[in-house]
C-alpha cells in the first residue's frame, strides 16, 4: 500500500493511495463467492435452482458488481488503515474517487477528508468570572410555595374589576396610524395581568375593567421589538373585555404536597422538601453560570478552525432534535429542515466541543470518580426511588459515560478558574436561577 497525503485547504486533506491489483483481485473472488451464496436459492433460468452457478457463468453475470464491491471495500480498508498508520485525528467521513480503476493494474485512489484542527489554547489568566454566590432564605421559600398554590389555582369568573394576577379573556384590535395592521388582532385572548405577555402598558391598562367593559389603549412598540416594521412605533389597540378571571389559591394540605410527590401531611415537612430542591437548583444555576462565563472565556481568547464535516454533523442532530420536540409523532423527514436554521447554533457548539476537548488533554484529564457519583447522586435525590436511579447510571456504560462527560466540563471549570481572574459578586435566589436559564 502507498500512501501520500497533501493539505488541499485549511483543514481539507486529500490522500492518494495504491493498492496492489492482487489485493483487488483477492477481495473480487470473496465477493463473488458471498453473491453466489446470496443467489443460491435463486431460480436462473436454464440451471437447477439450489446449485452453485458454474464460475464461468458467475462471473459473467455478477463480476461488474463483485469488482465494483471489492474495490469499494478495498478503498475503505486501506484508507482507514492508513489513517491509523499516520495517527490522523479524522473529522467526518472521507469522499472516495478512483483514479485508477482497470483489472490487472493496481487499483489508485484518491480520498478527499477533513482532519480535527491543532488547538494550543491560550491562556487562562486573561479570562474574567463573576462567581455569584447566593443562599435560599424564608421569602425565596415563601415566594415559591406562592408559585406553586398559583400553578394549581382554580379561575373563576367574576365581576368585580380586574387586579395584577387576575386573568382576562380579551378581544383586542391594534391600529397604527389608523390602519388595523397584521398580528395585530385576537378573539378569546386568555391575558394573566402582570405576566408582562403583551408590550408594556397594554397589561396595565386593562387594571381595573371589568367585564363587558371597553377600553382604548395608547402604547408603544419596544425598540427592540421582533417584528422590525413594527419597532418603536406608537399604536391604538381597541380592546372588549370579556370576562374576568380571580385565582382561587388550593389549600396547603396533603393532597397539595402529593401532587408533588412529597407523602406528607405536615406543612413544615413539606417545605424542607422544597427548599431542598430550590438549593440543588440553586447549586446548579450557580455552576452553569460559571461555566458559562469559562466557555465564553476560552471562545473569546481562542480562534478555532471549524471541520465543516462535523458541522454538517451537528446540523443533523439538531434536525433531529428538532422534529422530535415539535413533529408532534407524525412522521416527518428531518432532512427536509433547512440546514441554515441550524448552522450557525451547531458552529457554536462545535467550537465549544473542541475547546472542552482541548483543555482535557492539555491539562490529561480524566473523570473522576468522586464527582461522578456526586453528579448520580445530585440526580438521583430529585426522584422518589433514588435507589433506581443510581443503578440505572451504574450498570448501563453509555449512559454513565454521559455524566462522566459532564464531571470532564465541571473539571475543565475548575482548572480554568485555578488560574482567571474571579470575583465574587454577592447575589440572590432569584436572580441566579433567572440568569442561568437566559439563552446563552
Amino acid at each position: 500500500m502507498q500512501v501520500s497525503i497533501e493539505t488541499t485547504s485549511g483543514l481539507e486533506r486529500c490522500m492518494t493511495v495504491g493498492v496492489p491489483a492482487a489485493e483487488v483481485e483477492a477481495q473480487e473472488v470473496v465477493e463473488l463467492k458471498r453473491i453466489a451464496q446470496s443467489q443460491k436459492n435463486q431460480k436462473t433460468p436454464g440451471f437447477r435452482t439450489g446449485k452453485p452457478l458454474p464460475p464461468k457463468v458467475l462471473k459473467q453475470r455478477f463480476g461488474k458488481q463483485a469488482r465494483l464491491e471489492a474495490v469499494y471495500n478495498q478503498m475503505q480498508q486501506t484508507f482507514f488503515k492508513a489513517v491509523q498508520e499516520q495517527e490522523i485525528k479524522l473529522a467526518g467521513m472521507p469522499k472516495f474517487e478512483p483514479t485508477v480503476d482497470e483489472a490487472g493494474k493496481d487499483l489508485e485512489f484518491k480520498a478527499v477528508f477533513e482532519v480535527y484542527p491543532e488547538i494550543a489554547l491560550a491562556g487562562f489568566d486573561s479570562i474574567k468570572i463573576e462567581k455569584r454566590s447566593a443562599e435560599v432564605t424564608d421569602a425565596d421559600l415563601d415566594t415559591m410555595l406562592e408559585n406553586l398554590q398559583k400553578q394549581q389555582a382554580k379561575w373563576n369568573e367574576s365581576e368585580e374589576a380586574a387586579a395584577d394576577g387576575d386573568q382576562v379573556v380579551v378581544d383586542f384590535e391594534g391600529f397604527i396610524d389608523g390602519e388595523a395592521f397584521e398580528g395585530g388582532q385576537a378573539n378569546d385572548y386568555n391575558l394573566t395581568l402582570g405576566s408582562n405577555s403583551m408590550i408594556p402598558g397594554f397589561e396595565d391598562g386593562l387594571v381595573g375593567k371589568k367585564a363587558g367593559e371597553e377600553t382604548t389603549l395608547d402604547v408603544a412598540f419596544p425598540a427592540d421589538y421582533h417584528k422590525e416594521d413594527l419597532q418603536g412605533k406608537p399604536a391604538q389597540f381597541k380592546v372588549t373585555v370579556k370576562a374576568v378571571k380571580k385565582p382561587e389559591m388550593p389549600e396547603l394540605n396533603e393532597d397539595f404536597f402529593k401532587g408533588f410527590g412529597i407523602e406528607t401531611a405536615d406543612l413544615e415537612e413539606f417545605k424542607v422538601e422544597i427548599r431542598k430542591n430550590m438549593e440543588r437548583e440553586l447549586g446548579r444555576a450557580i455552576r452553569n453560570l460559571t461555566k458559562q462565563q469559562v466557555i465564553a472565556g476560552l471562545q473569546e481568547n481562542n480562534e478555532v478552525e471549524v471541520p465543516s464535516a462535523l458541522v454538517d454533523q451537528e446540523i443533523d442532530r439538531l434536525r433531529q432534535q428538532a422534529v422530535q420536540q415539535f413533529g408532534g409523532g407524525q412522521q416527518m423527514d428531518a432532512s427536509m429542515l433547512p440546514a441554515e436554521l441550524f448552522k450557525e447554533q451547531a458552529e457554536k457548539r462545535v467550537v465549544i466541543g473542541l475547546l472542552m476537548n482541548a483543555a482535557i488533554e492539555s491539562a490529561d484529564l480524566k473523570p473522576d470518580e468522586e464527582k461522578v457519583e456526586a453528579l448520580i447522586e445530585e440526580m438521583a435525590s430529585a426522584y422518589q426511588e433514588p435507589e433506581q436511579v443510581r443503578e440505572y447510571y451504574n450498570s448501563n456504560p453509555q449512559q454513565k459515560a454521559q455524566v462522566e462527560a459532564l464531571a470532564l466540563e465541571d473539571q475543565v471549570v475548575e482548572k480554568v478558574l485555578e488560574s482567571a481572574q474571579v470575583s465574587e459578586v454577592e447575589s440572590n435566589y432569584e436572580e441566579v436561577v433567572r440568569l442561568a436559564n437566559q439563552p446563552a
